[in-house]
């Protein structure tokens, strides 16, 4: 089965290159060779490769930057998505898509469903949730993925943030009035592959949205605690620093993020058989991979 990846040189991009199974031929292109937000360029390549499925990765994931950059933020996250969501209907085919918690409030105490009410408070969720919207109207086979706090031994996130704070300072502030759940890019991309294996047996999926992520969850001082207790039981860190709980308050960002970012994972286990991944056994296998690179 011939699969186009778009966004593949970012984190899940990376790891759904690494982790493509046997039975797919995959092409995977990044910005520099597809930018969905030209339709022109979209309509090029869809034509001359052919895929069987598209899995979209790309985004523009910048949250702060967007604030800013509204422009370049909806021409990525909608539009395109819209893009892609018009040359996979053309040809018949699916469209598998990342998004994210970002399109909630943040405002619930209950794990969010896929039924549940979006709010985004920014441009990046706002634009995110307009991606799942044109989806929607202009792909009839479609799933969204939504997730959170995507981390990865490739591209930059918390975790390898966390790691250079760690060998520069003695201590550091880190919130701990968000509560979320840390996902690994790989398990991110195994639940994908999981899809296309369904869909290429089966040739049909359960189409729609549904949330994906780590368990269990926690607050990002919780996460960066974690991070620091095992950088050092892998020797990747000689000490860990003291990590002072801090109110978001404390932490001004252009963005407002979402104060509650858990998302209830039933519907796919219980559709797809797909299960949640412990964050804490994938944080291992990141630093685990990251002590193995050249040149640490």
């Amino acid at each position: 089965m011939r699969v186009l990846i778009s966004g593949a040189r970012g984190q899940v991009g990376h790891e759904l290159l690494r982790l493509a199974p046997e039975g797919f031929s995959v092409q995977g292109l990044g910005s520099a060779e597809l930018d969905i937000a030209d339709a022109g360029q979209v309509a090029r390549v869809v034509a001359e490769l052919q895929p069987q499925l598209i899995i979209n990765a790309a985004a523009y994931t910048a949250v702060d930057k967007a604030e800013s950059e509204p422009e370049r933020a909806w021409a990525v996250n909608r539009d395109g998505v819209a893009h892609l969501a018009v040359e996979a209907e053309r040809l018949g085919i699916p469209v598998l898509h990342i998004s994210t918690d970002y399109v909630f409030a943040g405002d619930a105490q209950t794990p969010y469903r896929e039924t549940d009410a979006t709010g985004p408070t920014g441009v990046y969720g706002a634009s995110k949730l307009g991606g799942e919207v044109m989806l929607a109207a202009n792909c009839s086979r479609h799933i969204v993925l939504r997730t959170s706090w995507v981390f990865g031994s490739h591209g930059n996130n918390f975790v390898k943030t966390m790691l250079r704070l760690g060998r520069e300072r003695e201590e550091l502030g880190v919130v701990a009035d968000q509560q979320g759940c840390p996902t690994s890019a790989a398990s991110i991309a195994r639940a994908l592959w999981a899809l296309a294996r369904q869909f290429r047996e089966q040739g049909a999926l359960p189409w729609g949205i549904y949330h994906f992520s780590g368990t269990p969850a926690c607050t990002w001082h919780q996460f960066a605690t974690e991070i620091f207790r095992q950088a050092v039981e892998q020797g990747l860190l000689e000490r860990a620093p003291r990590v002072r709980a801090i109110a978001t308050s404390e932490y001004p960002t252009p963005a407002t993020r979402p104060a509650w970012s858990v998302l209830d994972c039933g519907k796919l286990r219980e559709t797809c058989s797909i299960e949640q991944t412990d964050w804490r056994h994938e944080l291992g296998l990141v630093l685990a991979e990251l002590g193995n690179a050249p040149g640490r």
